[in-house]
Formats: structure tokens, sequence, C-alpha cells
């Protein structure tokens, strides 16, 4: 779509300017995000050591660079770039899209958060207690629900970047923050349930997850694709790029289509790999419980069969 007047807008705004050396320089609503996520997980996790409580070292690594990973893309230099160029907005898109809430959800914050929250007491109700009592909420039934999710998950793309909402967001710090915000609420609702770590209403089966997967990554190739096909601008925010860069905005929007193309594919490899684990310790416990139970069962058997010997013995005597 062509909206370059809004693209004009705005590159004469002077805080995105790459010509005034680089003045947006990170996001503080992000950089304060971020250091609150990790100063309430290492809380958490301390929490539990003191008490003598474990927590796998493999998650706190994992929701470490996932908080990081959010650090990266709105946090540095990288960010003013993604003001200007599409191909390196592209990127923090699909990062804080798709990367990010996988890493944060293998670290497991909601199961973290209920070990570490004291209990109110009988009859009173403190933080754990309302977060349980959210997490089995109807709100929670529908915004994990795969009903509601996959529509999300594609409009996020298609009702935003193909309509004159995209340049909207891009003209003020706010709408940019409001849109890198709703990127990052999607792709931690979309990948919750399939992720499967922390509890939830909505928790399918192996197999279903993989599925769900499946029917939301075909459409960020799709989209992919069509930026790499079109045959002019489509963004009218990109349509004018700094002279300084050197830059053919079509050029740069089909690389911007093909960075969305082919990160379909690595999230889609990276949660294959985590659910196929998952699955794999789900079946070791499960055979593990079905030889603890045949183990009884085979106690019982053989107690009583000596009880039925000994009433033989003391008939024959």
């Amino acid at each position: 779509m062509d909206h370059s007047g809004h693209g004009m807008m705005h590159m004469d705004m002077p805080p995105f300017t790459l010509e005034r050396g680089l003045q947006f320089s990170g996001d503080p609503f992000f950089m304060i995000g971020c250091l609150l996520a990790l100063a309430l997980y290492g809380w958490a996790v301390v929490r539990l050591r003191r008490r003598g409580d474990s927590w796998p070292v493999g998650r706190t690594v994992a929701f470490v660079l996932g908080v990081l990973t959010v650090w990266l893309v709105m946090c540095t230099k990288l960010n003013d770039y993604g003001m200007v160029m599409f191909s390196v907005h592209m990127v923090q898109h699909m990062v804080i899209s798709m990367l990010s809430p996988i890493l944060v959800l293998l670290g497991a914050p909601v199961t973290l958060t209920l070990r570490a929250l004291p209990t109110a007491g009988r009859g009173r109700r403190g933080p754990r207690e309302w977060l349980v009592s959210l997490l089995h909420s109807r709100y929670m039934r529908v915004i994990t629900h795969p009903v509601f999710t996959i529509p999300l998950f594609i409009a996020s793309l298609y009702a935003l970047y193909f309509t004159p909402l995209f340049d909207f967001l891009m003209e003020s710090r706010t709408g940019h923050i409001a849109m890198m915000v709703h990127f990052l609420a999607v792709g931690l609702v979309f990948f919750w349930p399939i992720m499967g770590v922390d509890p939830g209403p909505h928790r399918p089966g192996y197999v279903m997850r993989m599925l769900e997967l499946f029917a939301g990554m075909p459409f960020h190739a799709f989209f992919g694709i069509a930026l790499m096909m079109a045959s002019e601008p489509m963004i009218g925010t990109y349509m004018h790029p700094p002279a300084s860069l050197g830059i053919d905005p079509l050029e740069d929007q089909q690389a911007g289509g093909g960075i969305a193309w082919a990160f379909s594919e690595i999230p889609s490899v990276v949660v294959l790999l985590a659910l196929a684990y998952q699955w794999y310790r789900s079946e070791q416990r499960q055979a593990r419980r079905s030889d603890r139970a045949e183990d009884r069962n085979g106690d019982k058997e053989l107690e009583a069969y000596n009880a039925y010997l000994a009433s033989l013995r003391s008939r024959e005597t």
C-alpha cells in the first residue's frame, strides 16, 4: 500500500532521523521492562534456593536469553535503524514475536512465580491466589485457545502491514512501543499452550500442539513471499529512507520479506525439538510410574500367594 504521506511525516520527526545522530538509541520502556523481568526472575530463583528447593539451570538460561533478545532488538542501536529500514524492523518483529517468547516460555516464569510466592493462608487471597484464579479464568481460556491465538497471530501480520495502521503507529514513539508490545504479547499467548511448560487452561496433547504450530507458521512464509514478490514499495513509512544509507526501498522491502520467510522456519525447529524432548520425558515418567505400579502389584500378589501357601500348611497340620 502506498502511504507515502505517512512515510514523509515519519521521516521529518527529529527523534528518529539518522542524520541527527541516532538520537533514538534504544527504548527506555523496554529497558526498564527487561531489567524488571530479570530482577523478578532472579529474586524468585534465589527465594527457592534459600528454602532448599531446586530450580533447573536450563530454565534460567532460557529465560535470560529470551529477555536479552528483547534487549538486543529494542534497547540498542538496532532499534534506531529499525525506524528507517524495513529489513531491520522485520528482524525486530520476528525476534520479539517468535524467538523471544519461545525462550521466555522455556524459562517457565509462571511455574517459578507460583513456587516462589507464599500462600496467603486459609480463607485469604494473596498474589499467588489471584494468579491461580487468573490462570483458571474464562478470560485465560479464551486468549490461549487456538481459535483465538492462530487468527490473532496471522492478523498481526496482514492487518498491520497491509493497511494504514502500521504507518499511523510508526508516527509516534508511543505507537511504536505499543506495536512492539503487541508483537511480544501475541507471541507469548500463541506459543504458551504449544510449549506446555507453564500451567494453563488450554493444554492439548503433543500431536495437537504440533498441528497448532504448523497452522500458524505457513502464513509467515506467505507474508514474506508477498513482500519479496512486490514490484513496488508497500510500506509508506519506509518509502523514503535517509540518503546517507544509500539503500533502495524496494530492495530493502524484499530483504525484509526474505527475513520474514526464513524466520518462519527457525522457531518451528526450536519448538519441535522442545516438544520432542518433552514428549520423551513424559513417556519416561509414565514408564517409571507403570514400573512402580507393577512392582507394588507384584508384591501384593506375592503376599497373597504366600498367605495362600500358609493357609494350606495350616490345614495339613
